[in-house]
């Protein structure tokens, strides 16, 4: 499963005073992984392989009950070179590790 998107940046609401920056993977998309059969895992994390601004790593997204989407984490590197701070768009590629 592979998936392009851009999306906004948001800061953790829980962490307001914490650097953990997120995008919401939009609601087909996520929907689309929800429905894929996998043993439980922490937190209902599913792995995945991402790319944004030419930097590609490895990590997990994982499920938001409030808004039924999955949420992905974006580290300090990446939202620097994508020169991107909060509320700004960001072009992502997404491939689902864990299908």
């Amino acid at each position: 499963m592979h998936f392009t998107f851009r999306a906004p940046l948001f800061r953790w609401e829980a962490r307001r005073d914490a650097d953990w920056f997120f995008v919401a993977l939009p609601a087909d998309e996520s929907e689309m992984i929800r429905e894929v059969p996998r043993p439980p895992s922490g937190f209902g994390a599913v792995r995945v392989a991402v790319e944004v601004a030419g930097v590609s790593w490895r990590t997990s997204v994982f499920p938001d009950a409030g808004s039924g989407t999955y949420h992905l984490p974006v580290k300090r590197a990446v939202r620097e070179a994508a020169a991107a701070g909060e509320g700004d768009e960001i072009a992502v590629e997404l491939t689902v590790l864990d299908a």
